[in-house]
């Protein structure tokens, strides 16, 4: 089985190459995030024609997740236990299905704006939140991972230059303890192998020549249990999807499990 991830940056925006994508990619499974879309307004007519169902959480704006499958869903569950919200006002940022007897979970963790604001508060707490849903999955028999943007780098080699991170999101001591504390509910890093260069960069900004220079961050991850870690054969970034006009500032990452 093939199980990808990948912020999109707008589906709408995006769907020309998703399509495309899923058609010559092989993935049976693809968790995404910031859809940018109300549920609505989600393409499952066209992903049904390519053979897919959908699960959608999304309200519009630039949140939203979702979960496509062509190996079945079911078990849908949208947000988390006790989530926080953002100014009274839960979000949607997380959604797990159940797809060919794999369980998996895409999540879309906040940003944090910066260190200090409500937001970076907002993130730790749903961080916690995150953690306490997903730690009966991560503890069952399934093969189970939370798949997503985390917007957390988990090591310094994972951004281009740390020091041109400093004081900033990201890359604090709180925000990896809280990444810490969710593998400590029995989930590992499935860290993908790079495509080019030495490490597996996701997400290149869009600003002052990010991508050409590859200056990247690792914050799309995989984070299984041990049945699911147990599965995977091969992991790796799609890098060639950050290429040319149109593309989203991340890239797709891969795992193919041999279940």
């Amino acid at each position: 089985m093939r199980i990808a991830t990948w912020n999109v940056n707008s589906i709408t925006a995006r769907l020309p190459r998703l399509l495309a994508w899923l058609e010559n990619s092989g993935t049976d499974v693809l968790c995404v995030q910031e859809t940018k879309t109300t549920a609505e307004q989600f393409p499952t007519d066209q992903l049904r024609e390519l053979g897919y169902e959908s699960a959608v959480h999304a309200t519009g704006r630039w949140n939203g997740v979702a979960v496509v499958s062509r190996v079945g869903l079911t078990d849908v569950a949208r947000g988390l236990d006790g989530d926080p919200g953002y100014e009274e006002v839960a979000e949607p940022r997380s959604l797990a299905a159940t797809c060919g007897g794999v369980r998996v979970r895409s999540v879309y963790v906040p940003n944090g704006r910066e260190v200090g604001h409500a937001h970076y508060a907002y993130k730790l707490r749903w961080l916690e939140a995150l953690k306490q849903t997903v730690a009966a999955d991560a503890a069952g028999p399934l093969p189970f991972a939370v798949l997503g943007d985390y917007n957390i780098a988990p090591a310094d080699e994972d951004v281009w230059d740390i020091a041109a991170f400093d004081g900033a999101t990201h890359v604090t001591e709180a925000e990896r303890a809280a990444l810490t504390a969710l593998r400590e509910t029995g989930l590992s890093d499935v860290v993908p192998r790079p495509l080019k260069y030495d490490h597996p960069f996701t997400y290149w900004d869009y600003r002052q020549l990010g991508f050409p220079k590859n200056r990247g961050m690792r914050i799309d991850l995989v984070y299984g249990n041990a049945p699911f870690a147990k599965a995977v054969s091969d992991s790796y970034v799609d890098r060639e999807e950050r290429k040319g006009k149109g593309a989203s500032d991340h890239a797709p990452v891969v795992v193919d499990l041999e279940l």
